[in-house]
């Protein structure tokens, strides 16, 4: 059974930083691409980082040059640290697999940022 698992979320000010991570188990970790997504209050959830099963990554404009995602297959676990956080950061923030046809995703972790 695949699960995801983030952490790492919290309050910080504007300009702060924070790092989240997701810990996956049940699959072949590092055969897999995975995603960071993010849903804020009224909104839609949206991709924000994309990283690729040997670390080709890739961003939405709205984190490009703030954040940064990484893996550590060793530790079946991904990252996204996000520097220079602004309010409208302010959001849960899901780790996402598709494998086999099949979405998978975490539960959430809240991440706001105060001006």
């Amino acid at each position: 059974q695949v699960q995801l698992v983030e952490s790492g979320g919290g309050l910080v000010q504007a300009g702060g930083s924070l790092r989240l991570s997701c810990v996956a188990s049940g699959i072949i970790f590092s055969f897999s691409p995975m995603d960071w997504y993010r849903q804020a209050p009224g909104k839609q959830r949206e991709l924000i980082a994309r990283i690729g099963s040997v670390g080709s990554t890739s961003y939405a404009d709205s984190v490009k040059g703030r954040f940064t995602i990484s893996r550590d297959n060793a530790k079946n676990t991904m990252y996204l640290q996000m520097n220079n956080l602004k309010p409208e950061d302010t959001a849960v923030y899901y780790c996402h697999l598709l494998t086999r046809g099949t979405d998978y995703w975490g539960k959430g972790t809240l991440v706001t940022v105060s001006s």
